[in-house]
């Protein structure tokens, strides 16, 4: 059995009770203890966390085609023991799924998750000027223990529409991930028009949309990614910030 919970908002901390397995980042973990000798073993994962060869590999292959590849490792506790994970003091947030909850998260900010989280990539369709192209990462509750640990840069903000059906728009380059029943995917919203050739852009000129019907949570982070398609004449790209003088 499993426990996810945070140390000072920039680690992570498994405590296992009896045997268990853990899917983490590779290169993240930075102490541990247990009593006795140490009871627990890291291995890389060369193709990904399924359990079925065929899956795992056609998993891999999905995950480098679409830029959603993610080096993960094997955490193998044969006993009681606590460790800890972080990653470049990022923050870290833990959530619990549901069964048959979806979180689509972009795969740079995952840290860990548990077995019970069935982890795949599937394509969106509407991020095409956004960081990471057409795809999202997805992990599925699939059980009663079914954690995940999130990166954010930043304190993360988060906006939910479950209980007020208000429309959330965030910039799709400050999205860390959406958590919903089913896929819950965004639309994207462009605002170019002529001014937007000639460079004289607000820096905002597209965004990811859940309207009202779409029941969805988000956590967005304060630190925007560099991304955009190169438009317009001076060069700009589009949906980047314009540059604020000194």
């Amino acid at each position: 059995m499993l426990k996810f919970e945070t140390v000072n908002e920039l680690a992570l901390k498994v405590t296992c009770t009896g045997n268990d397995t853990l899917i983490v980042k590779a290169g993240t973990f930075i102490c541990g203890e247990n009593v006795g000798y140490k009871n627990y073993k890291f291995e890389k994962l060369l193709l990904g966390p399924q359990q079925n060869r065929g899956q795992a590999l056609l998993g891999s292959f999905m995950r480098r085609v679409t830029g959603e590849n993610l080096p993960l490792m094997k955490v193998t506790m044969t006993g009681d023991s606590a460790t800890y994970y972080a990653n470049y003091g990022q923050h870290v947030i833990v959530y619990q799924l549901a069964m048959g909850e979806v979180l689509s998260i972009e795969s740079e900010n995952i840290l860990a998750f548990t077995p019970e989280c069935k982890y795949d990539v599937r394509f969106i369709g509407c991020g095409v000027i956004s960081q990471k192209g057409l795809a999202t990462s997805t992990l599925t509750g699939m059980g009663s223990n079914s954690y995940v640990a999130i990166l954010v840069d930043g304190n993360p903000i988060v906006l939910s529409n479950v209980q007020t059906g208000n429309t959330i728009a965030v910039d799709p380059d400050a999205v860390v991930c959406w958590i919903g029943e089913g896929h819950c995917d965004p639309d994207i919203k462009m605002d170019v028009n002529w001014k937007t050739f000639i460079g004289q852009t607000s820096g905002e000129s597209y965004s990811f949309e859940w309207g009202g019907h779409q029941r969805v949570s988000v956590i967005i982070q304060p630190n925007e990614r560099a991304s955009g398609i190169d438009i317009s004449m001076d060069g700009r790209r589009l949906g980047n910030r314009p540059d604020i003088p000194r």
